[in-house]
């Protein structure tokens, strides 16, 4: 049976600001009702809010990726707030920029443990209840560094295609009611630069971003173009990439 984004309980991981604040605002708009995790309870409680204040329907969990038993719990207590679970959205990432031979192998580590072990909690948490209720959808977060190496990128290129691979290995094993996307977006203003430590590699990004980037809502749309296809319809994967973005 196909259901409509109005009939649809969706979960999205980062979601207290960016693509994931982005994505459960305009999901709310379409009708589904948004559960919201992060780390910053402060902003999702906002967030919440002003989306209820709007006439939609949502909640806020507290939510740590890299947590096996966090990611589980968020995915109980969207089960049990709205009965099921229709699509469950990876959007937590990180992006530590830096040179291999400066060896930030806390930041590589950090990366791998929410970018790649994050995704994976996402998936044993949510592909259980989808394989119960014989429908389902997970949307997982890339990159256009999934797509592409470049210098001083090279462990969180390493994190976008691996979450590439599982994407694909999911959409082959899940069974034919689960269906799988992978979003690749490039330049986007959120805060994923911020978390740069200061250097060429942060001046680069910056740079980039200064005079290419999207909104989050350009994102936003690409999933609710996902979600709303019919059950028989599988979109696996849409890179997206702003007009003057020649970086990547």
């Amino acid at each position: 049976m196909t259901r409509s984004i109005g009939d649809k309980v969706v979960a999205i991981t980062g979601a207290s600001s960016g693509i994931g604040e982005a994505t459960a605002r305009r999901l709310a708009q379409s009708g589904a009702k948004v559960v919201l995790g992060a780390r910053r309870t402060d902003r999702l409680d906002r967030i919440v809010s002003e989306i209820k204040a709007a006439g939609g329907d949502a909640v806020a969990c507290t939510l740590d990726v890299t947590q096996r038993s966090s990611v589980y719990a968020f995915v109980e207590a969207a089960v049990a707030t709205f009965g099921r679970l229709d699509v469950f959205i990876n959007n937590a990432g990180v992006m530590l920029v830096s040179p291999l031979g400066e060896f930030k192998v806390d930041e590589w580590d950090q990366m791998f443990d929410v970018n790649v072990k994050g995704v994976l909690n996402g998936i044993a948490a949510a592909l259980p209840v989808m394989q119960r209720q014989e429908d389902g959808h997970i949307i997982n977060l890339s990159s256009v560094a999934g797509h592409k190496v470049a210098p001083g990128f090279t462990v969180y290129c390493g994190t976008k295609f691996a979450v590439g691979a599982i994407s694909e290995g999911l959409r082959q094993e899940a069974g034919p009611g689960i269906r799988c996307t992978v979003i690749s977006p490039g330049a986007v203003q959120t805060e994923l630069s911020s978390h740069i430590a200061a250097g060429a590699a942060k001046d680069a990004v910056d740079a980039m971003y200064a005079t290419a980037a999207l909104s989050p809502d350009a994102i936003a749309q690409a999933v609710v173009y996902a979600v709303s296809q019919s059950a028989d319809v599988d979109v696996n994967e849409i890179l997206i990439r702003p007009t003057a973005q020649n970086f990547f």
